[in-house]
């Protein structure tokens, strides 16, 4: 009669095979993310890391007048140029200014037009999804180009239908610059807006359908807090864009002397480039990245503790 160890398993009871433990490949993850993170350091990092560092150097003569170009560490010198000039400081207002009047009425404007595409009572929706989108393919510096033509007095439709009204004039230019953003943007937020809807099963809509709810009750009440967090990404983005705001008072600044050379902030770095003061120029750069930064982030948790409460 053999002995029955206490380490042996019940009768009918199978070993479970002990498997060695597998090892975790980072590199396996980071041949996935790099796609993304290699154009991000290299297009994004590295040059925002070089603006930094060109913004400590100044340029200075050495052997009088004529004497050689010297560029050499310069600490906080470039800064204090930036923020003691009044044309930063005035692109700063208007920037802002132009944020907190386009950024609403496109959103809304989006919002509304998603809507009204997602209502049942809409046919077409393809087709109009596809026409609200089209500005947003033409180039920037061609949609400014052709509402400079459209509003500027010499050339301008309207004006010689008898609306005598100088668009690019003082009081109108900055309402012309905010109406081509409004016409380029809108569209592509709308498409956004859309695709969450179109994201929210019918049923939702079906079940307040049958307990009487109307539509602009479902839309109130139910669709707008649905697609919220869209809302909140399209808005980001349009902030983003607003701070970044060069290419429509660029084009706009060969039709009228309303624009200065320093009516955005993006205007006044690419003006320092183009005359070979780098140092200003990065600075300027560098100074929008933060505030871009915190603007966004403060944006984002803005709306967060908003919809927490």
């Amino acid at each position: 009669m053999s002995e029955i160890s206490v380490l042996d398993p019940p009768a009918g009871v199978r070993k479970k095979a002990i498997r060695p433990r597998r090892r975790t490949r980072p590199w396996i993850a980071l041949g996935f993310l790099a796609p993304f993170f290699v154009p991000f350091v290299l297009f994004y990092v590295a040059p925002v890391a070089y603006a930094v560092v060109q913004s400590t150097q100044v340029v200075k003569r050495v052997g009088g007048v004529f004497g050689t170009q010297v560029t050499q560490f310069g600490g906080l010198a470039q800064y204090r140029a930036v923020f003691t000039n009044d044309d930063f400081w005035s692109g700063i207002v208007r920037v802002v200014a132009f944020g907190l009047v386009q950024v609403p009425i496109m959103m809304g404007v989006a919002l509304l037009l998603a809507l009204v595409l997602d209502s049942r009572a809409t046919r077409g929706g393809r087709f109009f999804r596809l026409v609200y989108f089209l500005p947003f393919a033409v180039p920037g510096v061609i949609a400014a180009i052709m509402w400079g033509s459209l509003l500027d007095p010499a050339t301008s439709p309207f004006y010689r239908a008898g609306l005598h009204i100088d668009f690019l004039g003082p009081g109108y230019v900055f309402a012309a610059i905010a109406n081509v953003g409004v016409w380029t943007y809108a569209g592509s937020n709308t498409v956004i807006l859309v695709a969450a809807l179109t994201a929210v099963p019918r049923e939702v809509f079906d079940a307040a359908r049958i307990d009487g709810a109307g539509a602009l009750r479902i839309a109130r009440s139910i669709k707008i807090p649905l697609v919220r967090p869209a809302i909140v990404f399209s808005a980001i983005l349009n902030v983003i864009g607003t701070l970044q705001l060069i290419t429509e008072p660029k084009v706009f600044q060969s039709l009228t002397s309303q624009i200065t050379s320093g009516y955005t902030p993006n205007m006044l770095a690419y003006n320092a480039a183009s005359a070979d003061q780098y140092g200003f120029a990065a600075v300027v750069s560098v100074v929008m990245t933060v505030v871009t930064f915190i603007a966004s982030f403060g944006f984002l948790r803005f709306v967060q503790n908003r919809g927490q409460r």
